[in-house]
């Protein structure tokens, strides 16, 4: 198998996950992180970079967003990984269906699945045993947090995060910018920028 070298961004906790889940499929070359003593170095021995706003305008290598803060996320791929080669990881023990459609720079976390003729956006998260069932479309920068379930046919909009352990109903359609609260049941549409949260779920707009 050709290994690639690819530069996380991020060396905090999620980029643990991430490395241990590339594997054989890739070469961490180093990291770029904020903290001097990031997790990812101490844990891994990885060589940390530079800071984030070290990041230069062209990685020739390839890159994988490592951090789990989405807007902080949203910011780099607005800036310097704009242009960036991306590369995606989907963990051997994840369940993805052969008609899915999965975007750039995805990472799919162990016994995470994602269903027939789901569609995944680009950089987004598919967190450890989430379930997207059949025919959700998730936009860019998602976040399906650990243990959240998707029911068939729903839509999330980008940049929004899907809680841990959270439920949404089949055929829900969630906005962009949102917050679905841990351990919340959405049960009807939410509105762009909405914040969702208890069993049925309420809206904190």
């Amino acid at each position: 198998m050709e290994q690639r070298g690819v530069v996380l961004i991020g060396g905090g906790g999620h980029a643990l996950v991430v490395a241990e889940a590339l594997g054989e499929s890739a070469e961490v070359v180093g990291f770029f992180d904020d903290a001097p003593d990031a997790p990812l170095r101490a844990r891994f021995g990885y060589e940390r970079l530079g800071p984030l706003n070290a990041i230069p305008p062209e990685i020739e290598a390839y890159f994988m967003l490592a951090v789990g803060d989405l807007a902080l996320r949203r910011r780099l791929l607005a800036g310097p990984l704009g242009g960036a080669r991306t590369f995606g990881i989907t963990h051997r023990t994840a369940s993805v269906s052969a008609s899915a459609g999965v975007g750039r720079g995805v990472f799919i976390a162990p016994h995470a699945v994602v269903h027939a003729f789901a569609t995944v956006g680009d950089h987004a998260i598919i967190n450890t045993g989430a379930i997207v069932e059949h025919e959700c479309v998730l936009g860019e920068n998602v976040h399906v947090a650990p243990g959240a379930v998707l029911g068939g046919n729903v839509s999330v909009g980008r940049d929004t995060l899907v809680g841990l352990g959270s439920r949404v109903l089949p055929g829900v359609r969630i906005g962009v910018g949102c917050v679905i609260g841990a351990g919340a049941v959405v049960i009807r549409d939410v509105p762009d920028g909405a914040t969702v949260v208890g069993v049925p779920g309420r809206m904190r707009i």
